[in-house]
């Protein structure tokens, strides 16, 4: 029931983010709390609070040294799939932190004929955090 949850957060998440180039606060926040206190109750707390305040640490001071190319729905959103992926181990962990700017890089190249246009790294980071959630799960 947990993973039904999480998949409906992250498509809100990816849909919003494809849409109006933003990750809100009532969407990142509460997903990040709801994500650590699940794996509080799985007895997976404290490496799920590691993944969410290092992933976090790293996207906000990308955020902060290039806001342009990083934006602050990216830094909180990093609380809650950085959480997510802690819980399942730092392999996880790092599959999806380093697998989420390759898939926005991917996505970038892939859409260069479109001058000016951004591509937004959320759905990326969901889609990395999930995959590689995915297979553990699995």
């Amino acid at each position: 029931m947990m993973a039904g949850a999480v998949l409906v957060w992250m498509s809100a998440l990816t849909v919003y983010d494809l849409r109006w180039r933003r990750l809100p606060n009532w969407l990142t926040l509460p997903g990040a709390t709801v994500i650590l206190i699940g794996a509080a109750v799985a007895g997976r707390g404290a490496p799920a609070a590691f993944g969410a305040a290092a992933l976090f640490a790293l996207y906000a001071v990308t955020h902060l040294l290039a806001p342009a190319a990083m934006g602050a729905g990216d830094a909180k959103l990093a609380l809650g799939v950085g959480g997510l992926t802690g819980a399942f181990g730092p392999d996880i962990w790092l599959l999806a932190a380093l697998g989420a700017p390759v898939l926005t890089a991917g996505c970038a190249l892939a859409t260069l004929t479109r001058r000016g246009r951004t591509v937004p790294h959320g759905p990326s980071m969901c889609v990395a955090s999930a995959a590689a959630v995915a297979l553990v799960l699995v």
